[in-house]
């Protein structure tokens, strides 16, 4: 029994050092978790939007935990998996559904995967290689056939704006304030999704198509604040209502939760959001 556990430390950290990652041995057993929830639960037989409502929901009452991804002096595949931000609960459900689509359900397929996700073209360089606004997340999505974005089919308007905002607070990036070079690189990216075309369906229309909407569908909600793209992102579910709600993780002091409110009703109740944008897994 020693010589099996001392052989588990030794690949650990060999995953560890291999791969330039931060996790504990608490993450690996929640994602082995996930991955016996979906053997028990067949999941891997089911389409990809069901994995990842199933998914979604066996994270509910997970704390928020904010900026769990801006740690050490070097980029590194950080992997918290006992607190999540709106984002890392957002990435993780879709990584974990995928590997269990894929039959690919090690720890090891689990970082594979979030690194697919998480950086530019699926590949893990400095900081800027991070996929850091959402809607260049969805762009890279959806240019790498990982989902579809869906929002100007179901009825989306373009949307123009001049995003700018990690450049324009350079004091609330500690990378940023340290290494001049990644501004120069961050600025290169948002002047080029500035360009792009991207569409958003207005939160006054969000109800009229909810209809178009699917449980499973990745949703970001896009933002008021001058500079930014997205401000918040979470999971499409329709409940026994009919509507369309939102499972996320929601802000500091909240747990992962699904909404009380419809989607609709939630982006109208709140200031800094206008509208979403709509993914869908493939």
């Amino acid at each position: 029994m020693k010589t099996l556990k001392y052989l588990f430390v030794f690949i650990f950290t060999l995953i560890n050092f291999v791969y330039a990652q931060s996790y504990t041995q608490k993450d690996v057993e929640i994602c082995n978790s996930k991955f016996k929830l979906a053997v028990s639960k067949e999941l891997a037989s089911k389409p990809i939007n069901e994995i990842i409502i199933e998914i979604g929901k066996s994270f509910l009452g997970t704390d928020y935990v904010a900026n769990t991804l801006e740690k050490g002096d070097k980029e590194n595949l950080i992997i918290n998996l006992t607190g999540l931000d709106c984002y890392t609960f957002l990435e993780s459900t879709f990584a974990l559904s995928r590997c269990v689509k894929n039959g690919k359900t090690t720890f090891e397929n689990y970082l594979k995967e979030i690194e697919n996700i998480r950086y530019r073209d699926g590949k893990m360089n400095e900081y800027p290689s991070r996929l850091h606004y959402f809607s260049d997340w969805i762009y890279d999505i959806d240019k790498r056939g990982l989902g579809k974005n869906i929002t100007k089919e179901i009825g989306g308007l373009k949307i123009n704006k001049n995003i700018n905002f990690m450049t324009t607070h350079v004091d609330s990036y500690r990378q940023l304030k340290e290494n001049p070079k990644f501004v120069e690189a961050i600025k290169k990216i948002e002047n080029e999704i500035s360009k792009r075309d991207y569409y958003y369906i207005p939160e006054e229309k969000i109800a009229e198509v909810e209809s178009k909407i699917q449980s499973g569908d990745l949703i970001g909600i896009t933002s008021t604040l001058e500079g930014m793209d997205i401000a918040h992102t979470g999971i499409a579910i329709r409940l026994d209502d009919g509507r369309i709600h939102f499972m996320h993780a929601p802000i500091v002091g909240k747990k992962v939760e699904i909404t009380t409110k419809p989607l609709a009703d939630y982006v109208i109740g709140n200031k800094k959001q206008n509208g979403i944008m709509v993914v869908r897994p493939l």
